[in-house]
């Protein structure tokens, strides 16, 4: 039942900009315009229509167009991740954070109980002089913000210095036990990424270390350990939103889709997609599609343009002789496809994910058997909380002197977790089975969100 006039909150929403976090952020959205409040969406200008279908409450959730800056260096008319190579990153937050007194103005005349971001390290202070509660709705797990930004209490910060590779591959004091370790090639990425970066990792413990609350999208039951230990290092009071599980699109698949999923048997189809950002170098898209045909299977692979290579056609890059050998049960594209309506086809029965916190979202409440395939960044921490500690899907293996994965990997897990007779992938169908149940149960979101919002209706007292 949605709440009385007199209780309904008015919430802005600034998520930074990358469309799995804006998406992120509208789910949300939705389920809390769902019980009656009302919703202020700054997005950019053009982005804004890309969303427009998501919105399934256009009478309490506004989206309000935001300008990005033009920055020495951006490309003309880009305004979010997925429009700029990941080393030009760093100046679309600068063009974010040029947008702060547009942000400010929109919240003085708005006048919000509370505004929800991300990256804006600025926000809370601003929010704060505006009488405005300010709450970091964080899109990244809790396992991974806990194991990758040291809490405030660490050396690091007096030391002025990142965190080295041995550093990363142990956890930090006091973390929960659990899966989640580095391996050397990947706490190399991290070290490497880390250096010359402190005004990134400078603006990520404002985000915590300033709001009025964090959140994330997760369960107590899934994440509670790893979201206490959150509470406890950055000393702020952390609410869960719950599994927030995505709304079945109300579009229809398209029929060029429809017609290769259709011609074959339920749960017999792998589909591989690697998020809307996510590059492959060409040796690595060729090891994919050769461990995909080395299973046997049909599948389908959807894919970015490769590094290097963002203005040549996808099929340039296929192994030699690959069209022919898969025809008929082998399909790529490079164009954007309707990742939900494709997990919940009868024919698709895998998910080779590079385990982005959205595409796990949508895939922990369909049938599909989970490979993690993870790329980058939190990503790497999500596959180990999901093929580790929760044991609902098998990670595919990487060398240890360069971290690329083989054909035999891919080929291997997808086996894994498709093939009756592996006490393995028995063990990841029923852990995958009873979790999805969990998270599908009647009433468990309902509580959630509840909870959540007398947290914040809460914290208005305060």
């Amino acid at each position: 039942m949605a709440p009385s006039s007199s209780s309904s909150l008015q919430i802005a929403m600034y998520p930074w900009f990358a469309l799995g976090h804006i998406t992120s952020f509208l789910h949300l959205s939705n389920k809390l315009a769902e019980r009656g409040h009302k919703i202020f969406f700054l997005l950019p200008t053009k982005t804004r229509t890309r969303f427009e279908a998501l919105n399934r409450h256009r009478d309490l959730i506004f989206f309000i167009p935001i300008p990005v800056p033009q920055i020495d260096g951006l490309p003309a008319g880009a305004e979010t991740t997925a429009d700029v190579p990941f080393q030009s990153h760093p100046l679309l937050l600068t063009a974010m954070d040029e947008t702060k007194p547009v942000i400010e103005t929109h919240l003085r005349n708005l006048k919000p109980q509370f505004v929800f971001y991300d990256f804006s390290h600025w926000l809370p202070l601003l929010a704060r002089d505006l009488g405005i509660k300010s709450l970091h709705y964080c899109t990244i797990s809790p396992a991974a913000v806990g194991y990758l930004l040291r809490p405030p209490n660490s050396n690091l910060k007096a030391e002025k210095r990142s965190l080295t590779a041995s550093e990363l591959m142990k956890p930090p004091i006091n973390f929960p036990d659990s899966s989640i370790r580095l391996k050397a090639f990947e706490a190399r990425g991290f070290a490497e990424f880390g250096e010359g970066r402190d005004s990134f990792t400078e603006r990520m413990s404002l985000c915590f270390g300033e709001c009025d609350m964090i959140s994330f999208k997760t369960c107590v039951e899934m994440e509670g350990p790893y979201c206490r230990y959150i509470e406890q290092q950055f000393k702020k009071p952390v609410i869960l939103a719950g599994p927030v599980v995505p709304e079945s699109p109300k579009s229809r698949l398209e029929d060029n889709f429809a017609r290769i999923l259709d011609g074959f048997s339920p749960n017999t189809l792998v589909f591989c997609s690697f998020g809307s950002e996510c590059r492959l170098e060409k040796d690595q898209f060729q090891e994919l599609l050769l461990g995909l045909e080395l299973t046997g299977r049909p599948f389908l692979v959807a894919t970015k343009p490769l590094i290097g290579a963002e203005s040549s056609p996808i099929e340039s890059a296929f192994p030699e002789g690959f069209e022919d050998r898969t025809r008929g049960r082998g399909f790529v594209t490079g164009e954007w496809v309707q990742q939900q309506l494709i997990l919940d086809h009868p024919s698709v029965g895998c998910f080779v994910t590079h385990c982005g916190s959205g595409s796990l979202s949508e895939a922990m409440v369909t049938d599909c058997q989970l490979v993690l395939l993870p790329n980058a960044g939190d990503q790497i921490i999500n596959a180990r909380l999901m093929g580790g500690d929760l044991k609902v899907g098998v990670e595919v293996e990487k060398r240890e002197e360069d971290g690329k994965f083989t054909r035999e990997g891919v080929c291997e897990a997808v086996r894994v977790v498709m093939e009756e007779g592996s006490v393995v992938g028995e063990m990841v169908r029923e852990n995958h089975r009873k979790w999805r149940e969990f998270v599908l149960s009647v009433g468990v979101e309902d509580q959630y969100v509840k909870e959540f919002v007398h947290k914040l209706q809460a914290l208005l007292d305060t």
